[in-house]
């Protein structure tokens, strides 16, 4: 299975630190953000991944190659504007091929990845869903016991940036800048979703002061 990390956001919510250097190269525990998604993803044996950039895209192309010192393939994704997330995936079908493939958001850390079985027939999707942090107490999603992502329903849970996604979910668009929220929802409401509640390790490194706290989690990890 193929994997693919989001890396083409302008991380405003980064700023000052992304005025400069983009946020995947943001530095944590002696290395940068999108470096730890690489080294996990080959200790799970997932050696071909794309790569979505836009703003300071040649930056990241230049500092990780063609990911062979991570024990990776990289193939990269060029947008000349941010696509979104649907957009992104859109352009990078032809690097994707058809098979359903691990989606990593590059702002994120965890110490896991979904199944690639986890995706079941007729499903388009498979959300791994988190505790709700401090700063989204509200949550996004229900886990039905059934294992289908819902809307509604409590409790709720928190999507954590890691799933697996048919491609078929966007084929049939046209290319362009779209959110990839509104088709999940719509899968959702035809029970074509399933999810997993995952209670580990998970941060989302949205601002300065989280990615200030992962720093000081991960060195203080034996």
């Amino acid at each position: 299975m193929k994997a693919m990390i989001l890396a083409a956001g302008l991380g405003k919510r980064m700023r000052p630190l992304t005025d400069h250097c983009p946020k995947p190269l943001l530095p944590v525990a002696g290395k940068p953000l999108i470096v730890h998604h690489l080294e996990h993803l080959a200790r799970k044996g997932v050696n071909e991944v794309v790569i979505n950039v836009s703003y300071r895209g040649e930056q990241i192309i230049q500092a990780l190659g063609d990911g062979e010192r991570y024990g990776v393939s990289i193939a990269w994704s060029y947008e000349r504007e941010p696509l979104e997330t649907g957009g992104g995936i859109r352009h990078a079908l032809p690097l994707l091929g058809d098979a359903p493939f691990l989606l990593v958001n590059g702002d994120i850390w965890c110490d896991y990845l979904p199944d690639p079985i986890a995706l079941g027939d007729g499903k388009m999707a498979h959300l791994v869903l988190v505790n709700n942090p401090d700063h989204h107490p509200q949550g996004d999603f229900h886990l039905a016991h059934n294992g289908c992502v819902q809307l509604e329903g409590s409790p709720r849970l928190t999507f954590s940036g890691l799933s697996v996604i048919d491609p078929a979910l966007i084929a049939g668009l046209p290319p362009g800048a779209f959110a990839l929220a509104p088709l999940l929802k719509n899968a959702m409401q035809q029970q074509r979703v399933s999810g997993e509640h995952f209670q580990g390790s998970w941060v989302d490194v949205g601002t300065p002061e989280r990615l200030a706290r992962l720093e000081t989690q991960l060195q203080a990890a034996p």
